[in-house]
């Protein structure tokens, strides 16, 4: 008899109760139509061992949110620890009733979580570090974000990495609307580009959620950016100190979307409306 799944039981529970009519969870939303975190803890430690030819042990994960990633990290092995860092207590609190409360007791004492700013608090010293989800796009001015960088530069054990996530491409230089259709969970997801400020590159997002017969929730999410460009992010990583700088860029599917396969160039041969692309800092 094949036991059932604590944590895959959980999760249909919460599944059931984040879609019901009765209220609307919207951190379970951004989850299904943004985030895979147990894929990017996979690249991260996968992408450590392909540059030193050994395994990470310890990741911290800035500007965490509900630091699924850091529960996906301890769930690799027995001796990864993983540490996140947020400055919004709410996220933090959900995280911990939503994803740490599904690991066991023993993954729970490798998780650390922690509310602060990430350009003043004391950050752990870390194999693997990471700003995901495009969150260093909060940093506006070159000299905060190089304030940033050096902080995750100094943070980091010797052979450690910093990897960010980047996307642009000319339908991002421009105010527009997308729809995506979750035909299984009945809802469509809007990632809406309200502006763009072509001198400053300065934008303006805004995530809507619709349930199919309801009415359309608007701003659920807004980020107020600026858009950084794959060059300015290099030359600022090696400004701080980064012997290298390394681009793994998302490949496409047969309708020309992404397929979430990510593979290191330095020319990507094909032009895209928009694209995604993890940029991987080597101490």
């Amino acid at each position: 008899m094949q036991l059932s799944n604590p944590y895959d039981s959980a999760k249909d529970e919460r599944r059931k109760r984040s879609t019901s009519d009765s209220e609307f969870d919207k951190y379970y939303y951004y989850m299904e139509s943004v985030q895979s975190p147990e894929t990017d803890a996979e690249f991260l430690r996968d992408t450590y061992i392909e540059i030193n030819s050994k395994v990470p042990k310890t990741l911290r994960e800035d500007f965490c949110g509900t630091f699924a990633v850091c529960c996906e990290w301890a769930k690799l092995g027995e001796d990864h620890l993983a540490y996140g860092v947020d400055i919004d207590s709410e996220p933090i609190q959900y995280g911990l009733s939503q994803y740490h409360a599904l690991l066991s007791e023993e993954q729970k004492t490798r998780v650390n979580i922690s509310k602060g700013d990430v350009l003043k608090s004391e950050l752990p010293r870390t194999d693997v570090s990471c700003s995901l989800n495009f969150s260093y796009f909060c940093f506006k001015e070159r000299n905060i974000l190089k304030a940033y960088l050096q902080r995750t530069y100094n943070a980091l054990n010797p052979d450690g990495i910093h990897v960010l996530d980047c996307f642009g491409g000319g339908k991002c230089q421009e105010a527009n609307e997308e729809e995506t259709i979750d035909e299984e969970l009945n809802y469509s997801y809007f990632w809406d580009q309200d502006s763009f400020n072509p001198i400053n590159h300065h934008a303006q997002f805004y995530i809507h959620f619709q349930k199919k017969g309801e009415k359309k929730r608007e701003k659920v999410f807004s980020y107020d950016w600026r858009m950084w460009s794959l060059p300015e992010l290099r030359d600022i990583l090696l400004e701080v100190g980064y012997k290298d700088v390394l681009f793994y860029w998302e490949g496409t599917d047969e309708d020309g979307e992404g397929d979430g396969t990510y593979t290191r160039t330095e020319d990507p041969q094909e032009e895209c409306e928009a694209w995604v692309a993890y940029i991987v800092a080597k101490k």
